[in-house]
């Protein structure tokens, strides 16, 4: 019997443990997603800002964050440069991200 009591245990710590490394891993994942949010929006800004492309740059960053469910919190331009923030939830939390672009 209590050897099956020690089992029942190291199985319910197990179970505790997979599930505790399956939140980081989403979280790792949800983290990584902004990011690649945040990046795309600002190169699109920074498009928009130098001409490339035509639009108004935050408007352009704000479309290309809602493709990746995301949504931009914050959007700067100095010259050519962009400075995007971009937010999304995972979990109920917040999850956020910077990223800036301009000319090489």
């Amino acid at each position: 019997m209590s050897g099956s009591v020690i089992a029942a245990g190291v199985l319910g710590g197990a179970v505790v443990l997979a599930a505790g490394l399956a939140a980081v891993g989403g979280a790792a994942t949800a983290s990584q997603s902004v990011a690649s949010a945040a990046d795309a929006a600002a190169l699109a800004a920074a498009d928009a800002a130098s001409g490339a492309v035509t639009g108004d740059p935050c408007v352009l960053a704000a479309r290309i964050a809602a493709m990746d469910d995301a949504s931009v919190s914050s959007c700067a331009l100095d010259g050519l440069i962009a400075t995007v923030s971009v937010t999304t939830r995972y979990a109920g939390f917040p999850v956020s991200s910077i990223a800036r672009a301009g000319p090489p």
